[in-house]
Parts: C-alpha cells; sequence; structure tokens
C-alpha cells in the first residue's frame, strides 16, 4: 500500500475508532500532533489508537514509552505501520 494510501487509511481509521465525527480525513494533518494542541486527543483516546493498531495492522504495544513515541502524528503511526505492522492491500 501506498504511503499516501495509508495515511487517507489510517486518518479515516482514527475518526471511526474516536468517534470524531465532525472530522473528514482531510482536517487531519499528517504532521499535526494527535495529543495536546493539535488534534486534542487524550490519554483514553491513545488506548483507543492502540487497540486500532493491534486489530487493524497486528500491532502489539504494550510498552507506554514506545507508544508516546509512535501515537506523535500521522507521520509516525505510518512510519512504523509501514515498518512492523501487516498492512493489506
Amino acid at each position: 500500500m501506498e504511503t499516501a494510501e495509508l495515511k487517507e487509511k489510517l486518518k479515516s481509521q482514527i475518526i471511526l475508532f474516536l468517534n470524531l465525527t465532525d472530522l473528514s480525513p482531510a482536517d487531519i494533518k499528517d504532521d499535526e500532533p494527535l495529543f495536546g494542541d493539535g488534534l486534542g486527543l487524550d490519554s483514553i483516546d491513545s488506548l483507543e489508537l492502540i487497540v486500532l493498531l493491534k486489530r487493524e495492522y497486528g500491532i502489539d504495544i504494550k510498552d507506554p514509552k514506545e507508544g508516546r513515541k509512535v501515537l506523535v502524528d500521522v507521520n509516525t503511526m505510518v512510519a512504523y505501520i509501514q515498518e512492523y505492522g501487516k498492512v493489506g492491500g
């Protein structure tokens, strides 16, 4: 799967998993921080994103430090998925 295609898919999944119905994938910038001043997600959302990575890409993040490094922005998540995940077509 192309990087751009994976980014769009991931953005759609983030919206779906976190029930961000007021957003569209175009509203989420690739380099926008997911937490804090960026998208404004919280610690509960981070758990949901970890579930998303496990369910959709076979990535099991157990270490919170690793999670903090991965769940930075869409670019970081996509790079991690491409390196460690199972990406279908």
